[in-house]
């Protein structure tokens, strides 16, 4: 396996008004982004990422039971069979963030880990779930309507190109999972996002950096771009990256355009960045019992 290894982040404007049917919208997103990914190949990726739920638009700004219909069981689901055959068909990685449902009615916001033969190698659910207004029109980030918190822990999936850990949006300001993925020995974490304009847009490229260094791992940071109607509460700002172990970007993506960023990772930094910032050594877990007590 090389030490250098091409990441592709895909990130990506919502074509259809939020109005028309589930169907339409899973259709021409889907369409959208396998596009997407072969030109992603084209330019040399061999793990790709696309953004959040990205078969549709962020429905979470608003609270209807229409949403349901968007998920799908992982892996039986239609869309995780097509894009594994696309996988194999490229010989590439591909997390895919889709909405899930468990049985007769219970939904998650994952993604799916499919390697580069087309094999499904597990998931990741969202942990950290938002409930907040945005505005004065009653539209926000409404997760808890449409999702359960994750239960599956922190996994680390071993591809035939690196291991990849994955973070979902909101799980980004939580420090404790990040570690958590270093320490099941993440080399990249992919945090497929949906976030607009406004209150966190100084922490996208503070936090996340931050975290790529304090665990020694590179981060691909996905977020989709435009504004999305009826809802109209903000605009996704793009800005997609990827950040080494040293904090430093090795590409970002525009603010508003549909784009396909290809940035190399070097797991020789990983090595090196690891041997100089002991943070693995030197951290003292026996003493962190109280950030897992309850508060009163």
């Amino acid at each position: 396996m090389s030490d250098h290894v091409k990441i592709g982040l895909i990130q990506a404007s919502n074509d259809v008004h939020g109005d028309e049917p589930v169907a339409v919208h899973k259709e021409k997103a889907i369409e959208k982004h396998i596009k997407l990914i072969r030109e992603a190949k084209a330019k040399g990726a061999q793990i790709v990422c696309l953004q959040e739920i990205f078969y549709g638009p962020y429905f979470c700004s608003e609270q209807k039971t229409k949403w349901y219909e968007a998920a799908e069981e992982i892996p039986n689901g239609p869309t995780t069979r097509l894009f594994q055959d696309l996988a194999k068909e490229l010989e590439i990685v591909i997390v895919l963030p889709i909405y899930e449902r468990e049985g007769i009615a219970t939904y998650y916001n994952t993604a799916a880990v499919i390697d580069a033969d087309g094999s499904y190698l597990g998931k990741y659910r969202k942990q950290h779930i938002p409930h907040v207004g945005v505005g004065e029109e009653g539209y926000g980030f409404w997760e808890k309507y449409y999702f359960k918190p994750g239960n599956m822990g922190y996994p680390v999936f071993d591809t035939a190109y690196a291991k990849v850990g994955v973070y979902i949006c909101y799980d980004r300001h939580f420090p404790e999972g990040a570690r958590l993925l270093g320490l099941n020995g993440a080399e990249i974490v992919f945090n497929p996002s949906a976030t607009v304009a406004g209150l966190s847009e100084y922490l996208w490229k503070l936090e996340q950096p931050a975290h790529a260094v304090a665990n020694g791992y590179y981060l691909g940071a996905i977020n989709r771009v435009g504004v999305e109607a009826p809802w109209n509460m903000g605009e996704f700002y793009g800005q997609s990256y990827l950040v080494n172990p040293r904090g430093q970007f090795v590409s970002v993506a525009s603010r508003d355009q549909d784009e396909v960023i290809i940035g190399e990772m070097d797991k020789k930094m990983i090595r090196e960045v690891r041997d100089t910032w002991q943070f693995y050594r030197d951290r003292r877990p026996e003493t962190y019992d109280d950030m897992t007590a309850l508060l009163p």
